[in-house]
């Protein structure tokens, strides 16, 4: 696996970004900027805010449940907001407990970026969806995405800033690969009839959001791999590159599946990524074969 590239500037205006919810994806970038870029994360625990703080970042406790103490300081002095937290059955929680002050009380404010889900398409039936499609939702988090991605654009609108809604597909890289699954021994080759699924590597949504960011792009794209495959497939390849046992296939309508799981293989797309490219993004790994090899014990 590549390392993680030396922090660099965004660009050459000064740059102050908060993070609500720095988990996996949002962390990538963040250890991707210098500090003193960085003017606050937020985290639901204790011991991450503790790490964070030995990192040299300022960490703030956000839930959801009621606005973090601190956070609106923070945000009075952020040049870019990047908003990586689900919402909820009451909506966004980061619009629910801060909006107003996002809204109406961040004068140097010139980015929001939002960390979505190609989810929000929904069911096609397996066919190429690029951001014009429909948006079909099938489950309640899906569905709430939706209502959350319009709140989103309705507050960037109000204000004049330019928002960056990402859609992402499912994200994969150091410590959430196929891999640790096959090491884990918890690798299973679902099998149903011309299921097909788009992946990321964290490194390219890093890599995404640094070039949306850094030209406070006003845009929805898709943030996906070039090559929608069979997740057997791709359970097959990282066992052969990983020298691991082959897993048995398992019939989907017989697997046992908790019914979140088994919601995911209720959407059923491919999905584009040229808008991506058009900006001038160059994939580091375009396909799950490249981003496998990289990550391979």
């Amino acid at each position: 696996m590549p390392p993680i590239p030396t922090p660099r500037p965004l660009g050459p205006e000064p740059t102050r970004l908060f993070v609500f919810g720095c988990g996996y994806s949002a962390d990538r970038f963040v250890r991707e900027l210098p500090e003193d870029e960085i003017s606050g994360v937020t985290t639901r625990s204790a011991e991450k805010a503790k790490s964070f703080a030995a990192h040299g970042l300022s960490p703030f406790l956000f839930d959801g449940t009621r606005p973090g103490e601190g956070i609106d300081e923070a945000l009075a002095e952020t040049t870019h907001l990047l908003v990586s937290v689900a919402p909820g059955e009451a909506g966004d929680p980061v619009l629910r407990h801060h909006g107003e002050t996002i809204g109406a009380r961040m004068p140097r404010l010139r980015w929001i970026g939002y960390l979505s889900t190609v989810g929000v398409y929904g069911d096609h039936d397996g066919a190429w969806v690029d951001e014009t499609a429909t948006l079909r939702p099938v489950s309640m988090r899906s569905r709430q995405r939706v209502e959350a991605e319009a709140d989103w654009l309705l507050l960037a609108r109000r204000r004049g800033t330019p928002l960056s809604i990402l859609r992402l597909s499912g994200i994969y890289g150091p410590g959430r690969n196929a891999f640790e699954n096959l090491r884990a021994g918890k690798a299973r080759r679902l099998v149903k009839p011309d299921q097909v699924f788009n992946r990321i590597h964290v490194a390219d949504i890093a890599g995404a959001l640094r070039l949306l960011a850094a030209r406070c792009e006003n845009a929805i794209v898709n943030v996906t791999d070039d090559e929608p495959a069979p997740p057997q497939d791709v359970v097959a390849f990282a066992a052969r590159i990983g020298g691991f046992d082959l897993p048995p296939e398992v019939d989907f309508d017989s697997a046992d599946l908790t019914p979140m799981a088994r919601s995911f293989y209720g959407e059923n797309k491919r999905v584009r990524n040229e808008r991506l490219k058009s900006l001038g993004y160059e994939f580091f790994f375009p396909t799950f074969r490249e981003g496998l090899e990289a990550l391979k014990p």
